[in-house]
Protein backbone atom coordinates (compact mmCIF):
# COMPACT_ATOMS: atom_id res chain seq x y z
CA UNK A 1 0.00 0.00 0.00
CA UNK A 2 1.25 3.22 -0.98
CA UNK A 3 1.48 5.96 1.87
CA UNK A 4 1.11 8.66 -0.05
CA UNK A 5 -0.52 10.30 -2.96
CA UNK A 6 0.69 12.73 -5.20
CA UNK A 7 -1.45 16.29 -5.31
CA UNK A 8 -3.54 17.49 -7.98
CA UNK A 9 -0.88 19.91 -9.86
CA UNK A 10 1.89 17.45 -9.85
CA UNK A 11 3.63 17.26 -13.75
CA UNK A 12 5.74 13.86 -14.12
CA UNK A 13 7.04 11.66 -16.81
CA UNK A 14 5.53 8.35 -17.39
CA UNK A 15 8.05 5.36 -17.81
CA UNK A 16 8.25 5.05 -21.80
CA UNK A 17 6.84 8.60 -22.17
CA UNK A 18 7.44 11.23 -24.08
CA UNK A 19 5.04 13.75 -22.92
CA UNK A 20 4.84 15.14 -18.96
CA UNK A 21 1.49 14.54 -17.60
CA UNK A 22 0.07 16.82 -15.06
CA UNK A 23 -2.16 14.63 -12.18
CA UNK A 24 -5.75 16.04 -12.14
CA UNK A 25 -7.38 13.63 -9.99
CA UNK A 26 -7.23 10.06 -7.80
CA UNK A 27 -9.30 6.82 -8.17
CA UNK A 28 -9.96 6.83 -11.90
CA UNK A 29 -11.93 4.12 -13.75
CA UNK A 30 -11.97 3.75 -17.23
CA UNK A 31 -15.74 3.77 -18.72
CA UNK A 32 -14.53 -0.04 -20.22
CA UNK A 33 -13.75 -1.67 -17.09
CA UNK A 34 -15.14 0.16 -14.11
CA UNK A 35 -13.95 -3.06 -11.79
CA UNK A 36 -10.63 -1.16 -12.37
CA UNK A 37 -9.21 1.68 -10.43
CA UNK A 38 -6.19 3.59 -11.16
CA UNK A 39 -3.97 5.74 -8.73
CA UNK A 40 -4.92 8.80 -10.74
CA UNK A 41 -5.64 10.66 -13.53
CA UNK A 42 -3.89 13.43 -15.74
CA UNK A 43 -4.02 15.64 -18.84
CA UNK A 44 -0.57 15.76 -21.14
CA UNK A 45 1.52 19.55 -19.63
CA UNK A 46 1.81 22.01 -20.83
CA UNK A 47 -1.24 21.79 -23.35
CA UNK A 48 -3.92 19.88 -21.14
CA UNK A 49 -7.28 18.84 -21.92
CA UNK A 50 -7.41 19.61 -25.59
CA UNK A 51 -10.41 17.39 -26.50
CA UNK A 52 -13.32 16.16 -23.58
CA UNK A 53 -12.69 12.81 -23.57
CA UNK A 54 -8.67 12.96 -23.43
CA UNK A 55 -7.35 11.52 -20.23
CA UNK A 56 -4.75 9.38 -19.24
CA UNK A 57 -5.25 7.23 -15.59
CA UNK A 58 -1.98 5.66 -14.98
CA UNK A 59 -0.65 4.28 -11.20
CA UNK A 60 1.67 5.46 -9.07
CA UNK A 61 4.33 2.72 -10.05
CA UNK A 62 4.22 4.09 -14.25
CA UNK A 63 5.64 7.32 -12.09
CA UNK A 64 9.57 7.69 -13.82
CA UNK A 65 10.57 11.69 -12.70
CA UNK A 66 8.57 13.85 -11.35
CA UNK A 67 8.91 17.98 -12.88
CA UNK A 68 6.93 19.82 -10.09
CA UNK A 69 5.04 18.95 -7.51
CA UNK A 70 1.66 20.37 -6.58
CA UNK A 71 0.50 22.10 -4.00
CA UNK A 72 1.02 20.84 -0.27
CA UNK A 73 -0.73 22.32 2.04
CA UNK A 74 -3.03 20.97 5.54
CA UNK A 75 -6.21 20.49 2.76
CA UNK A 76 -4.10 18.48 0.07
CA UNK A 77 -3.04 16.39 4.03
CA UNK A 78 -6.56 16.10 5.02
CA UNK A 79 -8.11 14.94 1.75
CA UNK A 80 -5.01 12.56 0.93
CA UNK A 81 -5.92 10.38 4.40
CA UNK A 82 -9.08 9.95 3.03
CA UNK A 83 -8.04 8.83 -0.43
CA UNK A 84 -5.74 6.28 1.00
CA UNK A 85 -8.61 5.02 3.68
CA UNK A 86 -10.84 4.39 0.64
CA UNK A 87 -7.80 2.92 -1.76
CA UNK A 88 -7.24 0.65 1.13
CA UNK A 89 -10.72 -0.17 1.53
CA UNK A 90 -13.15 -3.16 -0.23
CA UNK A 91 -16.61 -0.81 0.35
CA UNK A 92 -18.16 1.05 -2.77
CA UNK A 93 -17.46 4.16 -4.69
CA UNK A 94 -20.47 5.75 -2.91
CA UNK A 95 -18.99 5.64 0.69
CA UNK A 96 -15.72 8.37 -1.28
CA UNK A 97 -18.40 10.08 -3.05
CA UNK A 98 -19.97 10.96 0.39
CA UNK A 99 -16.43 11.78 2.12
CA UNK A 100 -15.99 14.11 -0.84
CA UNK A 101 -19.39 16.01 -0.34
CA UNK A 102 -18.79 16.47 3.00
CA UNK A 103 -15.35 17.99 2.14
Amino acid sequence: MKDKYLPIGTVCMLNGGTKRVMITGFCATPKEDKTKMYDYSGCIFPEGFLVSNQACLFNNDQIEKIYHMGLQDELHENFNKKLLKYSASKESKNIFENEIIEL
